[in-house]
């Protein structure tokens, strides 16, 4: 075992220590919360639902995202709006070593997504590249994708995507900066096999949506008929 990986696990077995001996709070509320959903019933309730999909396409440009005929292929579902309880759980799960709350929510993700969407032939994960990947220990958007399949009992194929060389953070760029960043940062691992496809994909926030405008491209190309899905829409 490496010293990082020594670190994860003495840091996660102290938190799995102190979730036992102390009674978790909601970040929400303060009430009584499980460890495993972070949020009690409640707050997890009161996150803003988003009802209509967006497009990516129009978004990453700096347009109006409301649903948009023009771009078949960069629509996009969201489960909430990104709010101060979505932001507690997405920033647990994503800086705070907490992968396990991804288990929890593919009934949330699922809740977002059509019912002519209900059955696609594949989800897929916005891939990390493999250094961040080994630094955060694990791929958040890859816990969600695989929870959403287990959720809607369709298949799932890890690694589809590949992030082709290392970007700058996106957190710290504008709309455009972003997809400058990421042009030609993705590729499929087999193109041909994702041709007529109806396929999911999977990424935790949607912020400016040059990520997954940039993943929608490579699966455009690959002949694929895609959409996105995430946890919450950050405005």
């Amino acid at each position: 075992m490496t010293g990082a990986s020594l670190a994860r696990f003495a840091i996660g077995w102290a938190a799995d220590v102190t979730a036992f001996a102390l009674p978790q709070r909601c970040p929400g509320c303060g009430d009584a919360a499980k460890p495993s959903r972070l949020l009690c019933a409640a707050c997890l309730t009161r996150i803003p639902r988003l009802s209509t999909p967006l497009c990516a396409r129009c978004m990453a440009a700096g347009h109006d995202p409301a649903p948009c005929a023009r771009h078949t292929g960069y629509g996009v579902f969201a489960a909430w709006l990104y709010d101060d309880r979505a932001a507690a759980l997405v920033q647990a799960f994503k800086y705070a070593e907490r992968p396990a709350l991804a288990s929890a929510l593919g009934d949330s993700l699922a809740a977002a997504v059509p019912r002519a969407w209900l059955r696609p032939d594949l989800v897929l994960e916005v891939p990390l590249h493999p250094a961040r990947e080994r630094e955060r220990g694990y791929n958040q958007a890859a816990l969600l994708a695989d929870a959403l399949a287990d959720t809607l009992a369709v298949p799932r194929w890890p690694g589809a995507l590949l992030r082709t060389r290392a970007t700058s953070p996106q957190a710290r760029l504008g709309g455009e900066a972003r997809r400058r960043n990421l042009a030609g940062a993705f590729a499929a691992r087999h193109p041909e096999r994702l041709a007529g496809r109806r396929i999911l994909l999977v990424d935790d926030v949607l912020t400016t949506g040059a990520t997954l405008e940039a993943c929608l491209d490579v699966l455009a190309d690959s002949g694929a008929i895609a959409a996105g899905v995430t946890l919450a829409w950050a405005q």
